[in-house]
């Protein structure tokens, strides 16, 4: 039995939902692949084009995207950003549950659904993107999922292109959604409600507003926070027709709210899963979101202060080197971590299906060695996922017989 290691270069047409495989580099210690090996590849990779959300790197930002706000600070760099990612291409309503088959896709093919995925643990349910997961009718968590507006259409009258732009729209599970109702987002006192995965609604602790909030679960914070960003910057001066609320003066954040987005955007910073959905948005509406691209641009317009941008926590892999290799029918995951940190690990098919769970705890600085019986795993591609929070690193091998 041989283990092969691929690298691909990828481009993804995925209004076209079509993949072009550029290169593949093949690496073999013991002989040559054979073409018919190669091509089965490709076929497989055509039919599983959805693998790319956690497997492959299929975007990046533009090279001179952001040149026109270069330099700048405060409300000139909020307008040059404007200027930017303004006029993106609407997408309709309907489209929406379409599009979260590439934007919200988890590795394991479910619903990424932030109001009730469990990052480090087991959620109490999943979706999948089928239309009887989706909602209608329900009473209790985990009936069904729906199109959350994560900034409430009523806030700006459900008019276009706000209520399809999806940067602010997530799927989540609709009894949920329907606890976070129009409530601002903020810190909870005392909650009167918690979801299934900690998500709460109660009166805010918050300095400067004492009403009813949602609050997220530690690890979707900065994400929500991020998208604020995005919305008060992409509507700048477009917001003459939206409502004053609790949080918001049209688009712009009232200071109490601006306080807590900004500290949930330094304590929750940004996730491989974010760049992944920034990217896929970017290939659907041509358009960014300029805080996950740059996160220390949040203290330069809001706190027109820009020297804070080495303090702003980059994602970063905490797993930096990855071997897997096959002796006797075993495979052997060798890795190398930077710091002591908590994962999962688990072997994929090439049809994104958990294969193997070979590991979930503790993984300690430095090489760590995992092994699993593949005696009986038949020919093909797989895929090693290591997961730590929102974060995934990945790794592919193939088992020849």
């Amino acid at each position: 039995m041989d283990v092969y290691t691929y690298q691909f270069q990828t481009y993804y047409e995925l209004k076209n939902k079509f993949i072009i495989v550029k290169r593949l580099l093949l690496n073999s210690t013991r002989k040559i692949i054979k073409i018919n090996i190669v091509k089965s590849l490709l076929v497989m990779l055509k039919k599983n084009f959805y693998l790319y959300y956690f497997v492959f790197a299929f975007a990046y930002v533009p090279e001179n995207y952001y040149d026109a706000a270069t330099g700048l600070s405060g409300s000139n760099l909020q307008v040059a950003l404007h200027d930017i990612i303004k006029n993106h291409d609407v997408q309709s309503y309907s489209s929406i549950h379409d599009h979260f088959m590439t934007t919200d896709r988890k590795y394991d093919n479910s619903v990424w659904d932030m109001y009730s995925d469990n990052p480090m643990g087991t959620s109490s349910y999943t979706y999948y993107f089928t239309s009887e997961n989706q909602c209608g009718n329900y009473s209790n968590e985990g009936d069904c999922y729906n199109r959350e507006h994560s900034w409430p259409k009523s806030w700006f009258n459900n008019d276009s292109p706000m209520n399809s732009d999806l940067f602010h729209i997530y799927p989540t599970d609709g009894y949920v959604n329907s606890h976070r109702g129009n409530y601002p987002y903020g810190n909870v006192e005392l909650p009167i409600w918690t979801s299934t995965n900690g998500s709460k609604k109660g009166l805010s602790s918050d300095s400067g507003y004492n009403g009813m909030v949602f609050e997220p679960i530690d690890e979707y914070k900065g994400d929500f926070a991020r998208t604020y960003f995005y919305m008060s910057t992409r509507y700048y001066g477009e917001d003459t027709a939206w409502d004053e609320t609790d949080m918001t003066y049209g688009a712009n954040l009232k200071s109490w709210a601006l306080n807590v987005m900004i500290n949930w955007h330094l304590i929750d910073p940004v996730s491989e899963k974010e760049i992944n959905r920034n990217n896929a948005i970017y290939q659907i509406q041509a358009n960014r979101n300029p805080f996950i691209d740059h996160p220390e641009w949040v203290e330069c317009i809001w706190n027109e202060y820009c020297n804070l941008s080495n303090n702003i926590k980059k994602p970063v892999k905490k797993v930096e080197d990855i071997y897997i290799f096959e002796r006797n029918n075993r495979h052997f995951i060798e890795l190398n971590s930077a710091r002591q940190i908590i994962a999962k690990i688990d072997i994929f098919d090439i049809n994104g299906k958990i294969v193997k769970s070979v590991y979930s705890g503790e993984i300690q600085s430095g090489m760590n060695q995992f092994s699993f019986d593949s005696s009986l795993f038949p020919t093909g591609m797989y895929f090693c996922m290591i997961y730590q929070n929102k974060n995934i690193v990945s790794e592919k091998f193939m088992i020849i017989k």
